[in-house]
């Protein structure tokens, strides 16, 4: 058993507001330079939708991920072999157009043009080329357009629902949609490092974080293809690849990531799990149908005796240890059941989880022009959800429809309960079915409701102490070595040769 601790999150779906708070949060700290105008390292996504860049979850354009190979895996668009074939010409990237084209406004326009009949307007600019142009696309272009044809219906999480399935999604009385905010997952499996062929890319001893080394790194691009949540971005501008630090010097210092500190909805949690290093292979090679579970199971009780002991000669502190006992990650993933990976077919083992959202539940219009649910219940059953179990099976379970009603049930029971609780007028035989089904007890159902709804930012935010007692860099403020580069060097990265 090879003990090792990962930061870990999870994001609760059902209290994100759309608000992209984060997402300014991270851009301001992070990504507000030249060359990186492109970039949202956090950014939120309206389901269904194509997302950012457009359609980054389909691998038959993008090629990224791992694939199962025999008893191991190997990368779909990058590698040794077919990197090396690639290394000057990489036709699995995203363009600059299936992210965005940033732009600026000229506003000086404004002021200087000439009198005439015409209100003067200031012009959109590139801020690559600096060339006037029309504004086509955005990070979040297609936010809040649930059931557009240019969007919506081109989401790749459509292609296991027959037409009839889609189309009565598209219905204006059942049209649904929902947010997925998205960060860099620091995978225990991640593609990025694995086909960096300048082995920039490395994934920190100490907490699982994934960085790369400005000074080794070649822009050669392997990482851009080989996320495939296309997380990783290239610099234009110093000629370097750059991704989510995950705040890492902020968590040094006890500090929460600047996106999940900004959160509005306080959605987002971080903590410490524990896995076994030794699995990662073995899982990542898993068969479709085993793979989820077989994740979810290489995560280690930290209160496991045998566990502590193995993790103590791998050099995981106690402080450490205490921080993943305490971990809201665990409790969510784990002990409740009810957080998943967004798209574990990848194969990368993600450590971003993700609470699915509570939808509405299907209408329809009478005979009278009015608008009516199609339930009598106070909380409609799952299987009257707008959004389909397939298409959210598609998300976060491999296609397992099974697992995620599974979830939603848990999740019903906790609504059942606390609307028993506090208002009494549900039935006790539904009520006690649903705890049979889902074995979520009274005290579970108070422990979620308690973590989901009241709880601190302590408890949201277990973050270990810092060990890297020789590290220069925690002596110092990373805001004053910022420089152009947002990263806190103090030599600044150059082009390689």
């Amino acid at each position: 058993m090879n003990v090792r601790a990962q930061i870990s999150m999870v994001f609760h779906l059902d209290k994100c507001i759309g608000c992209h708070t984060c997402s300014v949060a991270c851009k301001n700290v992070w990504t507000d330079r030249r060359g990186a105008e492109y970039m949202w390292w956090n950014n939120v996504e309206t389901k269904p939708g194509t997302g950012y860049p457009t359609k980054w979850e389909d691998q038959e354009i993008y090629q990224g991920g791992w694939e199962k190979n025999g008893d191991s895996v190997s990368l779909k668009g990058a590698g040794r072999i077919r990197g090396l074939k690639n290394i000057f010409h990489n036709p699995n990237m995203p363009t600059l157009e299936d992210y965005y084209h940033p732009w600026a406004y000229k506003y000086s326009d404004l002021f200087t043009a000439p009198e005439g009949d015409d209100q003067p307007i200031g012009r959109a600019v590139s801020l690559v080329t600096g060339e006037p142009i029309d504004i086509k696309s955005g990070p979040n272009w297609d936010d809040d357009l649930s059931g557009t044809p240019d969007y919506a219906r081109k989401d790749v999480n459509f292609q296991n629902l027959d037409a009839i399935d889609q189309e009565a999604m598209f219905q204006l009385e059942q049209m649904t949609m929902m947010y997925l905010p998205r960060i860099c997952n620091h995978c225990l499996n991640p593609a990025c490092v694995g086909s960096c062929p300048s082995g920039a890319l490395y994934k920190r001893g100490e907490d699982g974080i994934v960085l790369i080394n400005q000074e080794r790194c070649r822009a050669w691009r392997m990482c851009v293809t080989a996320c495939p949540y296309k997380k990783s971005y290239y610099n234009w501008h110093t000629g370097k690849s750059e991704k989510c630090i995950l705040c890492y010097p902020r968590i040094e210092s006890g500090q929460a990531p600047a996106c999940m500190h900004s959160c509005v909805g306080r959605i987002r949690y971080l903590g410490v799990m524990l896995y076994d290093a030794d699995k990662i292979e073995q899982v990542a090679a898993s068969n479709d149908k085993d793979l989820i579970f077989n994740q979810l199971d290489i995560y280690l009780d930290p209160n496991d005796p045998n566990v502590i002991r193995e993790a103590r000669k791998n050099g995981v502190h106690d402080s450490t240890l205490e921080a993943a006992r305490k971990s809201p990650v665990y409790k969510f993933v784990k002990e409740w059941g009810i957080a998943l990976p967004l798209h574990p077919e990848f194969r990368t083992l993600p450590n971003l989880f993700y609470v699915p959202p509570m939808l509405p539940a299907m209408a329809h219009v009478d005979e009278k022009g009015l608008y009516q649910t199609k339930t009598t219940d106070m909380f409609p059953n799952i299987d009257q959800n707008r959004m389909p179990m397939k298409y959210l099976a598609s998300l976060f379970t491999n296609g397992d429809t099974r697992l995620i009603t599974h979830v939603y049930e848990k999740l019903l029971s906790v609504k059942l309960h606390r609307r028993n609780s506090t208002v009494g007028d549900l039935n006790q035989e539904q009520l006690n079915s649903v705890v049979e089904k889902t074995k979520v007890g009274p005290e579970t159902a108070d422990a979620i409701y308690r973590l989901t709804s009241l709880a601190t930012f302590e408890e949201r935010f277990v973050i270990p102490p810092a060990h890297r007692e020789e590290s220069i860099e925690m002596l110092e403020s990373t805001a004053d070595a910022k420089g152009e580069t947002g990263f806190g060097f103090k030599l600044r990265p150059k082009r390689g040769l």
